[in-house]
């Protein structure tokens, strides 16, 4: 099995908690089983609390404030404990550490949880590559893979740049290339889809036939929600372009079995 070098010491983190996330949950489960067994090749010990639940966006976006406070509450309940907390997914990252304060203020009782909570929580590249600082270059894919990236809005409002290009661009076997307007809208924006769905329908589809025109054979979309929208679009327009996480493209390159931990 190829290992991942880093410049961290794995005990100084006590565990890592994986956040899930409800879409990741349902439709993405081997992006929890790679992210798992990566962080565990680091040395680090991975807790899944199985009492965690939705973070509360739809509520949010929904503006039922109210609601998406209560799951706030329950969140920081669950997770306080943790020195680190890992979601695949930025637009669940950014709804912690973004929103989760506006909802929880002036509510005393969770304010330092609160806090600790928001200040710990990573988006899973943010993390390995921020926190861990790891570097991939002894990693190759098994065989030579044209890859596009897509940048998606959450990944820019927690306030990543190319941190996912900077990895990619590490493995061997892997070639990135160039995807215009990568850091447009997927068209997914959640209950967006639902209630605009031929406005959606017409973003995703300009999205797809960017990742045809790049030549890609599968493109990196580190947002569950824009990962669904995508993969749907794909499969009626092209249904040879894989749509991955970077965790399970690492893990690929690790040798590391993604069929269950």
């Amino acid at each position: 099995m190829s290992r991942i070098s880093h410049a961290f010491h794995p005990e100084k983190i006590d565990a890592v908690a994986l956040f899930i996330t409800c879409l990741n949950d349902q439709f993405f489960p081997r992006v929890g089983v790679a992210m798992t067994r990566i962080l565990e090749s680091l040395g680090l010990r991975v807790e899944f609390p199985h009492e965690q639940t939705c973070c509360g966006q739809p509520f949010f976006n929904a503006g039922q404030h109210a609601e998406a406070a209560d799951l706030a509450r329950r969140f920081v309940q669950i997770f306080r404990r943790y020195e680190c907390i890992v979601t695949p997914s930025a637009s669940c990252c950014a709804m912690v550490r973004e929103h989760f304060p506006a909802l929880l203020r002036g509510d005393h009782v969770y304010d330092e949880a609160r806090r600790r909570v928001c200040g710990r929580t990573y988006e899973f590249v943010e993390f390995i590559h921020d926190v861990l600082k790891v570097d991939l270059r002894r990693l190759s894919l098994p065989r030579p893979t044209r890859v596009a990236w897509h940048f998606s809005c959450h990944q820019r409002l927690i306030g990543m740049s190319d941190q996912t290009q900077r990895l990619l661009r590490q493995m061997g076997n892997l070639e990135l290339v160039s995807l215009e307007r990568a850091d447009e809208c997927c068209g997914f924006g959640g209950a967006f889809a639902v209630e605009f769905a031929p406005v959606s329908g017409s973003i995703v589809t300009d999205k797809v036939e960017s990742i045809v025109a790049s030549g890609a054979e599968a493109v990196v979309c580190n947002d569950a929600g824009c990962a669904l929208n995508i993969a749907g679009a794909a499969r009626r327009l092209a249904p040879k372009v894989r749509v991955v996480h970077i965790a399970e493209l690492i893990a690929e390159a690790m040798g590391l079995p993604l069929d269950r931990l």
